[in-house]
């Protein structure tokens, strides 16, 4: 039984590209395997143009691959095409798809001759980490117009499991100031512990909308998961890259204030294995927060890339990944999740769902670590109590401290502390909790699911 086909915002910005380019670039939406980039592609494909030919490199014969080496002759290629896949090309009104175009690089070089031609538009799609390595002997065209997708968001969540007015009444609330509610809240936190148990894959949300069962959803994210790794595997044969994916869990759960690569891989640092960390990155399997050393409003020009942390790119992959080596049934986190127990010792479940979800709205992610000495008297030795901002974004000329709790607690003394070091640079100051909206004086308190709207 084929999955549903998920309604995604990306959509509305392919149209854009559509109307805004009219030929002029290609389409590359980059991103992580099995986030449904083809799906959207496919889909776009054949509902906004009068014709469309597929290319999935994945599967694409040699026959196909040998077109590339007549680009020099359009009319020839353009010829030849039509007849490979027995479908008629319209000018300015069909499309080409490149599907897993990092697979066979010539395409991908072919591209800038096409654009060129103009004569029909062209999307790509492909892994950004795939794509980098088979760049090789190739010239890179200049006119494409990139486009990163990511897993599903909360609001698509709720539009894949039929609740297409839930995200509208939180958007209400987030920008009117007005609180739901303490039941209306109750209500929607379930939704939104929901989504961060099944994650936003496709293929996990198509086994909870088939089977309703958690064991069954936990198998669809676990063969993804082995997917990625198997996939860091070809790129760095010494394993390296696999232990730092696989220990992202245990390194968030010590609750310090970066990733200590030393502790996955003895006597490593940042510095010593960054071109594996860059790998990682752009993947898009992860998300990297970076400390901000100065935290201004050119978060970018102070972050230092030696001290980060890291996280999963999806929620629901990261609670499967905790409990890898377990069986499902012994993953407490779905049963504390489910029955709203999540303790503060699993807490960092929320900082990874809240970078997700930061990350997904498009902002990079910087935090802030700081240490105050206490001086209690003169008989009595200093002792240093340390605060961190869990997620600064950029707005404006200013900059809003986030804090993250997995509670209803809201406590806020890192924020308070930040506030007193650097008031004038801040814009607003944000509590991302478990509770309905408030306000603490100048703090807004937001349901976690109003992560996405900051």
């Amino acid at each position: 039984m084929p999955g549903k086909i998920f309604r995604r915002k990306i959509y509305e910005k392919m149209l854009r590209w559509k109307q805004e380019s009219d030929g002029q670039t290609a389409l590359l939406i980059k991103g992580a395997r099995r986030i449904g980039k083809s799906t959207i592609v496919e889909e776009f494909a054949r509902r906004e143009y009068k014709s469309c030919i597929i290319i999935d490199f994945s599967i694409a014969d040699e026959a196909v691959k040998e077109l590339f080496s007549h680009i020099s002759d359009l009319n020839y290629f353009f010829l030849r095409i039509q007849s490979l896949f027995n479908v008629s090309l319209h000018e300015r009104k069909s499309v080409i798809v490149f599907d897993e175009v990092q697979l066979y690089p010539p395409a991908r070089q072919a591209v800038k001759h096409l654009v060129k031609d103009r004569r029909y538009d062209y999307i790509e799609t492909g892994s950004l980490l795939s794509i980098k390595k088979n760049v090789k002997g190739i010239v890179i065209p200049s006119e494409e117009t990139r486009i990163s997708m990511y897993p599903l968001n909360f609001e698509e969540f709720l539009w894949a499991v039929d609740k297409p007015q839930t995200y509208e009444l939180i958007r209400y609330s987030y920008q009117n100031l007005k609180p739901l509610g303490d039941a209306a809240n109750r209500d929607l936190m379930r939704s939104f512990r929901l989504y961060m148990l099944v994650g936003g894959m496709p293929q996990a949300i198509n086994a909870y909308l088939e089977s309703n069962d958690f064991s069954a959803i936990d198998a669809v994210k676990r063969n993804i998961l082995e997917l990625y790794i198997d996939d860091f595997r070809k790129i760095d044969p010494t394993g390296r890259i696999s232990r730092l994916f696989a220990s992202i869990p245990a390194e968030l759960s010590r609750n310090t204030a970066r990733y200590k690569v030393g502790s996955v891989i003895e006597n490593a640092t940042a510095a010593r294995i960054s071109e594996l960390l860059v790998d990682m990155e752009d993947s898009m399997t992860v998300n990297f927060a970076y400390h901000a050393d100065d935290p201004g409003v050119g978060l970018s020009l102070h972050a230092d890339h030696d001290h980060f942390k890291m996280f999963l790119a999806d929620t629901g992959l990261f609670v499967t990944l905790a409990f890898m080596d377990r069986d499902y049934t012994e993953n407490v986190i779905y049963r504390k999740l489910l029955s709203d127990k999540l303790g503060a010792n699993l807490g960092y479940v929320y900082e990874n769902a809240m970078a997700q979800m930061l990350k997904s709205a498009g902002n990079e992610l910087f935090y802030y670590t700081f240490k105050e000495e206490i001086h209690k008297d003169d008989d009595e030795a200093r002792t240093v109590r340390n605060y961190e901002i869990d997620f600064l974004l950029s707005r404006q000329d200013k900059i809003c401290p986030v804090e993250v709790k997995s509670s209803g607690y809201n406590s806020h003394k890192s924020l308070d502390k930040f506030r007193q070091k650097f008031s004038g640079r801040i814009f607003y100051r944000y509590l991302l909790y478990t509770k309905d909206l408030r306000k603490d004086g100048d703090i807004f308190c937001l349901p976690a699911y109003m992560a996405g709207l900051l």
